[in-house]
C-alpha cells in the first residue's frame, strides 16, 4: 500500500494494550491514526480489499486477545472529535468525541435528553455501533441521521431508519460501514436540571462501580427482567479471579484487570462466569463485549 500523500500516522506491529481500557492486548500488524476525515478517507480508499479492519476509540468494551490482531487498526478518537451545535435541539457529533464529553456539554447548551451518555465510557462511534446506553437511555433513541464510511473511502449520510436498532444491537443495512459522524436531536431542557441529572448520575457510578480501575465497562447485557450482575453475585462469583483478572467486589457485571492480568485471563473468566450463571440460573448471558483477535 503506497502511503505517498497520506497525513496521518501509520505504526507497524504496535501493541494495543495501550489503546484498550482493559490494558491488555497484543499488537496490530498495522495501526493508523490519520490526519483529519478526508485523510482516513484516502486511507481507506487505499486498503486491500481482503484486508481486516478493526475500528478503534477509546478501546472500550472491546477485548483484544494476547495474539494480537491481524489486519490495520484505524484509531479515531482524538480525530473525529468535532462536536457542535447545529440548531435549537440538534448537535452534529464525530466519533471520535467521547460521550461523557457529549453529555456535559449538551446539557450546557440547556438540551435534556443526553445525559445518559455520562455514564457510557467511549467514544460515540462506539456508541452508534452498539447502541450502547445506561440509565434507561440508549444511543439510537436520540439518533437523526448519521455518517458512515465504506471499505473504498466512500462517505455518505444515512437516515436512523436505514439500520435496526434493538437493547444493544445494530444492523446495518450493508456490510463494512463504520460510523464517523451523527446528527443527534435532544429536547429543550426546561427545568434546567440536566447539569445536576449528570452529576447525581457520576456520584452513582462512582459509588456502585469499581471506578478507576482498568475495565470494559459492563461485560454482559442484562438479560430480559433482570440484572447480569445479580445472576452473578447470586451464583457466588462476586471477587473470584482467573490470574489477575477478577470479577469485581463493587459490581459484579464489571471485570476487572487487577494489574498483570492477561487478555486470556478475561476471557476465561468470561466463559467462566457465562457457564456458571447458565447452570445455576438456566440463563445464559450474552457478553456485550467485542472479542477479536488471535490467542498467544
Amino acid at each position: 500500500m503506497s502511503l505517498s500523500h497520506l497525513r496521518g500516522e501509520l505504526r507497524i506491529n504496535e501493541p494495543l494494550m495501550r489503546y484498550t481500557s482493559w490494558r491488555v492486548g497484543g499488537p496490530s500488524d498495522r495501526y493508523y491514526r490519520p490526519a483529519d476525515g478526508a485523510d482516513l478517507s484516502e486511507f481507506m480508499h487505499r486498503l486491500p480489499n481482503e484486508e481486516s479492519i478493526l475500528w478503534m476509540g477509546l478501546g472500550s468494551n472491546l477485548l483484544i486477545r494476547d495474539g494480537g490482531f491481524r489486519g490495520t487498526t484505524v484509531s479515531v478518537h482524538g480525530v473525529l472529535d468535532q462536536l457542535r451545535r447545529i440548531d435549537d435541539t440538534r448537535v452534529f457529533v464525530e466519533a471520535g468525541v467521547h460521550c461523557a464529553r457529549l453529555a456535559k456539554l449538551v446539557a450546557s447548551w440547556g438540551l435534556a435528553g443526553g445525559e445518559f451518555f455520562a455514564g457510557i465510557p467511549g467514544t460515540l462511534g462506539g456508541a452508534l455501533a452498539m447502541n450502547a446506553g445506561a440509565w434507561g437511555g440508549e444511543t439510537w433513541s436520540v439518533v437523526e441521521s448519521v455518517r458512515v464510511i465504506a471499505r473504498d473511502g466512500a462517505v455518505r449520510d444515512l437516515p436512523a431508519s436505514a439500520f435496526e436498532t434493538g437493547y444493544r444491537s445494530v444492523t446495518a443495512p450493508e456490510s463494512d460501514l463504520w460510523f464517523v459522524a451523527a446528527e443527534l436531536a435532544f429536547t429543550p431542557d426546561h427545568d434546567g436540571q440536566a447539569p445536576a441529572r449528570i452529576r447525581r448520575m457520576i456520584a452513582e457510578r462512582k459509588a456502585s462501580q469499581p471506578v478507576g480501575k482498568p475495565s470494559c465497562g459492563s461485560v454482559f447485557r442484562n438479560p430480559a427482567g433482570d440484572h447480569a450482575a445479580r445472576l452473578i453475585e447470586a451464583a457466588g462469583l462476586k471477587g473470584y479471579r482467573i490470574g489477575d483478572a477478577e470479577v469485581s467486589p463493587k459490581h459484579a457485571n464489571f471485570i476487572i484487570n487487577c494489574g498483570h492480568a492477561r487478555a486470556a485471563d478475561i476471557e476465561s473468566l468470561i466463559t467462566l462466569v457465562r457457564d456458571t450463571v447458565r447452570r445455576t440460573a438456566d440463563v445464559d448471558l450474552i457478553p456485550e463485549v467485542r472479542i477479536v483477535g488471535e490467542a498467544a
